[in-house]
């Protein structure tokens, strides 16, 4: 199985921190920025569901998973598009997998996103973390390679007016779903994008047309999309995509690869049957989003809590300072002695009960 979601470009050693001149300036063509504004909220809701697809070799043995899920969602009071990927499998039995977290506006402009990428391969394991954000005016990009025990970091940013009609690794699933559900693509379909030296490139869109694909013994019709990722030094990577009429992804290949990620059952059989899939939330970017928001809302509300009641911090320090002079062998006899004065009324006879649920 293939660890990456795109391209597999050569890793560059950028670590200024703009973006720098590569000759001649990159930009997407007026008929990919005219795509992005015209995609209508009704499109959108459409967009809304779950792919569950697995990854297989030439031979048809069973490589991994592979999972989109896209939502509405709220960043910083902003409503939003919130798409979570990811690819779990192994490379000659070392687990390898890929998960990518994206926030973006209706029109598919990148607010914020994460993409983790790992191999760990016997006594040399590849960790690759690269966060993207609008600051600013900015697109502010942060990357971290770790190989074996060597940490390479690299920073750079683009202003927002440099990068118009960005697709990354997050928006190009989103995008091709709405593609999909137009069932056409428009010609000149030419964005930009970021290689893995964070090098603006171009990515292009064309057309593969109609096909006929066996799921589960049934014959369906799907619609196909090629995606090419170019370069500035290596030759370009080619994806391939085919989608049912309802815009799930049947199919995903990259050209020239032993291994295609295709949909074992059609949507409404997985509705039946839905397959729970342990969750290692460490790895899962959404949940740990979620996770660090919710431990900042909780730090946020409780330093309001102190501040509107500054007694607690007089009355906590006064009984550790009591404490630390008198140094009791039994904390818990002292502690209840201390405070019984602050009861609205003393119990007549001390008891230790466990608390209802």
């Amino acid at each position: 199985m293939e660890a990456p979601l795109e391209d597999d470009t050569p890793a560059g050693a950028l670590t200024g921190t703009e973006g720098p001149d590569y000759g001649e300036e990159l930009k997407a063509s007026d008929e990919a920025i005219t795509f992005m504004s015209s995609i209508e909220p009704a499109e959108l809701q459409k967009c809304v569901f779950p792919d569950s697809l697995v990854t297989v070799s030439e031979g048809g043995r069973d490589l991994g998973k592979f999972s989109v899920t896209v939502e509405f969602a709220l960043r910083v009071q902003q409503p939003c598009m919130l798409l979570h990927a990811q690819s779990q499998g192994a490379i000659d039995d070392s687990p390898c997998g890929t998960t990518v977290t994206a926030y973006l506006t209706t029109d598919l402009e990148v607010l914020e996103e994460d993409y983790h990428e790992y191999v760990k391969l016997e006594g040399h394991s590849l960790d690759k973390r690269c966060r993207m954000v609008q600051h600013e005016g900015q697109m502010m990009i942060n990357k971290v390679t770790t190989v074996g025990e060597e940490v390479t970091k690299e920073s750079v940013s683009y202003p927002m007016s440099a990068v118009r009609g960005l697709v990354t690794e997050g928006s190009n699933l989103l995008l091709m779903r709405l593609i999909a559900l137009r069932k056409k693509v428009p010609e000149h379909m030419t964005f930009i994008s970021f290689d893995q030296g964070l090098r603006i490139i171009h990515t292009t869109f064309s057309e593969l047309g109609l096909k006929q694909m066996e799921v589960e013994g049934e014959t369906v019709e799907v619609f196909g999309i090629e995606r090419i990722v170019h370069s500035v030094e290596d030759s370009p990577t080619t994806w391939q995509c085919y989608f049912l009429p309802d815009g799930h992804l049947a199919s995903r290949v990259q050209v020239g690869s032993p291994v295609t990620m295709r949909i074992l059952r059609l949507p409404t059989q997985l509705e039946e049957g839905f397959e729970n899939i342990p969750l290692v939330w460490e790895e899962d970017m959404q949940m740990r989003s979620k996770f660090l928001d919710r431990k900042e809302e909780l730090k946020a509300d409780h330093a309001s809590y102190l501040r509107q009641h500054p007694e607690i911090r007089a009355l906590i320090s006064d009984f550790l300072q009591f404490l630390l002079l008198r140094k009791p062998d039994y904390v818990f006899q002292f502690a209840r002695e201390y405070f019984l004065p602050f009861a609205s009324h003393r119990p007549q006879e001390p008891s230790v009960k466990a608390p209802s649920l």
